[in-house]
């Protein structure tokens, strides 16, 4: 699986992981119903403790991201179905830096322009 923790990133590794599986999730890179790799076997991969790997998957099921099956694994949710939920949070999350940005003095341009920029790199 394509994932590298960052020893340096602050953010507890649980949430590093279950980031970038989110990422290859909703990028397509895991389709949907696809099996996640076990605990064990991302554990090893990753040379960290199974407890963590457990706590990410753990992460990924509360978003809707994957689900269980018993005795089977965890297998990776239809983005379809978590993109729209996705897009949702992302533009609660715009709204808010935007109401940020109106409370210290920018302009829709300067907004407008920084968003154009970074969508297009």
């Amino acid at each position: 699986m394509l994932i590298e923790i960052d020893y340096r990133d602050k953010r507890p590794l649980y949430e590093q992981i279950s980031g970038k599986i989110e990422e290859l999730i909703l990028c397509g890179v895991i389709s949907a119903d696809e099996a996640l790799p076990s605990v064990r076997s991302l554990a090893m991969d990753l040379s960290i403790n199974p407890n963590t790997i457990q706590k990410a998957y753990d992460a990924l099921e509360q978003r809707g991201l994957c689900y269980s099956v018993t005795g089977r694994g965890r297998f990776a949710a239809s983005a379809d179905e978590v993109l729209p939920a996705k897009k949702r949070e992302i533009l609660d999350e715009l709204d808010a830096v935007v109401d940020k940005a109106a409370k210290i003095g920018m302009t829709s341009a300067e907004l407008i322009d920084r968003v154009s920029k970074k969508m297009t790199t």
